[in-house]
Parts: C-alpha cells; structure tokens; sequence
C-alpha cells in the first residue's frame, strides 16, 4: 500500500476534519427556527424518533428561552439527545416526517435545534435529574455505548447503583470510536459520557474485556441483573480471494484508528476502494479522501434505491469526490508482493423478484477491474459469536436472543442494543437501553413497578 500518512498538515486536518454541521451561530437564528414550528397536536416527528422525543414541546420550550426546560423534556426520552442530534439520519426519521416535506418546504431543522438546548445543558453541566433513594439492588452491564449507557442512566434515576464493564480506555462505544470525526468529535463523546454519568451512582471499569477480565458466571452470582450491551465487531467477511493481502482494512477498525491516534499516523491509500453503501461505508469512503487519497471509489452490489445510507450521507461522499460504482460486487482481490493492487468486481443486474417482491442481484457474468493500493470493507458488522456461544446465551447467528424486548434465558441476564439487532442506529441503541432498565426493574424490585413517563424535572421549569 502506498502510504501517504504524513501528508495532510494540522491546519488541514482541521479544515478537513471540521463540524460537518455547525450549530446555530445564535440565539436569534435558534428563535427564528423554533418559531417556524407547527406544534402539531398529533406530531409525527415525535412518532418517528425511535426513543420518542416529544419534539414540539421542546421547540417550543425553546421558542419561550427555556433552556432547561428543553433540555429536560429531550433528555427525559434520550439521555444521549445531544450525540444523537449530530449522528442521526433525522432525514429518515424526525425530519422526514415533518409536516412541512408535504407542504414542499424545508422541514423544521429538529436536529440543530435538538443540539441547541443539549450542548447548552453540557456546557454549562446542568443536573437535570435526581436519583431515587437507593433500592438497594446492583446491576451489571457488559460494555458503556450507547445502549449500556442509557440502560445505566435510567437505572440510576431508579435508584438502583450500576456497574458498567468496558473493555476499550473510553466509553461511547460506536460514538467514541466508529463515526466520523467531522460528525462528533472523541471530545465530544467523553463529555457526553461524564455529563450522563455525573447523575451518581454509576462506576465505569475500563479496559475490562468481557469473556476475558470479567465472566458472566462472576456477574450472575454478584449482582441482582446484568444487561449485555457490548455491540458487534468488525465488518462482515468478503470470502473472495485475496482478502488478506496487505492493504485490505476493517472499516470499523480503520475509523477506530483514527478516532484513537494522531491523524498523522494513520496510513491511508492513494487509491481506496470502499465495499458496501452505509454509513460506515459512507465515513470510511469521506475520511479516507480527506485524509489525502487522491481516488475513492464506493462499490456496491445493488442499486442507488436500494442503498441503507441517506441521501444527505451519500451527497457528503460525492461532494468529497467519491465515485460510485453500483450493482457491483467484489470477485477478487489481485497483488503482487503480498499487496493490494487490484479489486476484480462482478457486474450484477437484479434477479427476478422473490416472495417478498424483492429482487436480489445476480452476477451477470462480466466483470471490471479497479486499480487500487487499499480496499475497506465495510458490508455490515459481524456478531461477537464465539463471545455469544461461550457463555452458552442462546442466539441467532450470533446475535443474542431474547424474549420480549431485553429478557435471556439465562437467569438475571438482559440484553439489548446491537447485540441482539445485529447494528442500527444510536437512537434505537438508546431505546433498547431504556427498554431493558425497564425489564431489569420488574425483575429485581416489583412486576408491577413502572418508570415514570413525564419525569419531574429537578429545577423550576
């Protein structure tokens, strides 16, 4: 691989590197945009947000500078409300159902306002919740993202004291370590991470790896529930010949790499081509042309309809100079001395549709061939199976399965997050934290006991 990782210098970086979007510059243009709101009585933005953000209330606290009142009402539904403002597809979700899209005009910018009021509440480390009088219960959570995180917020609000297992230095999981700099920077992701542990009553031991530091025999028989929230690993195999050719990276692995070292360091090809169309394929493709390859090329078996990435995301990589070759899939990987030198990709066209009316992509028997120095996989993340397996929870494919929403068949084990979905997005990752706090609670307290859904806010709203 030619490596080019001294190439870009630090005032480059940044530019490069930069807040893909910017928050409001001011409180005027924050008024302005939260008084464009509707305030629907029956909102659809809140019925699309997967953790059910109450979306007009907290515009309009804004409307009416109720900062914290805002902050309150976002953070009552999801803890992680401010990352989630900057990472989400909100194309998709809340601002894809604005009522404005059927008016033909520019939704509400749910998400930069979303980050008004959050980044506000961070900045000036407001404690928006108290804890409950302590239950006396202890819980376990195996990994501190985003699920981990939110079951432990929750529970702490509870009342119940939460020790989290993580085997990375930081907590944030896919936050900290697998999106894009440009879109939340490790800074960013450490401060969300202390803002929801300053609530109390939540010890972090990092650099412990489950399996490994820490068993699950040890947990079940030293706390009264654990929830396992520790993700999935690195991308899917190609199993195509010359996978292992020097060149050929993880794109979880790759944007972990520069999420944990000097840009500097980073080696990055000069020409890259990037396997797969999600986001991760998306944040691979647009860090690697920043980071100074002069061509990258997104390859992907099937059509620009059919693509998992947004719209927005794809624009970004375009814009960066990414070229996309579709119904394409990878064959072959060529090199000469061990490296990379070539991706061979089989020319597809769509089969006939099946019972679901889906048409999958057949190869049509011809093929093209990509010069390249480095190839990033990025077709969907694998479970940790053999983590799943040795610790006999039963699964699917790895994936762990569960009853319900959270609830193993082991004793006092819960689950949820990427685990058991096998990889969505922060905010499903977020719901599936409350819903096992939720399921944890009727276990270890009372079948009976609840969550309030309106929490009482700790300051005059």
């Amino acid at each position: 691989m030619s490596i080019k990782n001294n190439r870009l210098t630090a005032a480059e970086y940044q530019e490069n590197f930069a807040d893909i979007h910017p928050p409001f510059e001011t409180k005027d243009a924050a008024l302005t945009e939260a008084n464009r709101c509707l305030f629907c009585y029956d909102p659809p933005c809140m019925k699309s947000c997967p953790t059910s953000v109450n979306v007009p209330k907290f515009i309009k606290q804004i409307a009416t500078e109720n900062l914290k009142g805002s902050a309150h009402t976002i953070f009552s539904s999801n803890i992680m409300g401010a990352g989630c403002s900057k990472v989400c597809p909100v194309e998709k979700l809340c601002e894809g159902a604005c009522v404005y899209n059927m008016m033909h005009e520019e939704p509400i910018n749910i998400a930069r306002l979303q980050r008004y009021s959050t980044e506000m509440a961070m900045e000036n480390k407001w404690q928006l919740f108290d804890r409950k009088p302590s239950k006396g219960k202890k819980v376990a959570i195996v990994g501190a993202g985003p699920a981990g995180l939110s079951c432990a917020h929750t529970l702490s609000r509870e009342g119940i004291d939460v020790t989290i297992y993580e085997k990375e230095a930081k907590g944030g999981g896919l936050m900290t370590y697998g999106i894009a700099a440009y879109k939340v920077t490790p800074e960013f992701c450490e401060d969300e991470v202390n803002y929801i542990t300053a609530i109390g009553g939540i010890d972090i031991k990092y650099n412990h790896e489950f399996g490994k530091d820490v068993t699950l025999d040890y947990l079940q028989k030293n706390y009264d529930a654990v929830y396992m929230a520790f993700g999935v690993g690195m991308a899917r195999q190609l199993d195509i010949p010359g996978e292992h050719l020097e060149g050929v990276e993880d794109a979880i692995k790759f944007i972990y790499e520069l999420r944990d070292n000097d840009y500097s360091k980073i080696a990055v090809g000069d020409k890259v081509a990037v396997i797969g169309m999600g986001m991760t394929a998306i944040d691979a493709a647009t860090q690697a042309k920043r980071l100074g390859a002069s061509d990258v090329t997104l390859v992907y078996r099937r059509t620009q309809a059919e693509m998992p990435c947004t719209q927005k995301e794809l624009d970004i990589a375009k814009l960066d100079g990414c070229k996309i070759e579709w119904l394409a899939a990878p064959k072959e990987i060529k090199g000469e001395n061990g490296k990379v030198t070539q991706l061979v990709c089989d020319v597809m066209k769509l089969g006939e549709p099946d019972g679901s009316g889906r048409r999958s992509p057949i190869a049509s028997g011809e093929t093209f061939t990509l010069d390249v120095d480095m190839v990033i996989k990025a077709a969907g993340q694998m479970p940790f199976t053999s983590l799943v397996n040795d610790n006999n929870i039963e699964n699917n494919n790895g994936k762990i399965a569960v009853s319900g929403k959270s609830a193993t068949k082991l004793a006092k084990v819960f689950a949820g997050g990427d685990c058991v979905n096998g990889g969505r997005e922060v905010v499903d990752a977020v719901q599936a934290g409350k819903d096992g706090a939720a399921a944890i609670l009727k276990h270890i307290v009372s079948p009976d006991y609840t969550i309030e859904s309106e929490l009482k806010p700790t300051f005059n709203n």
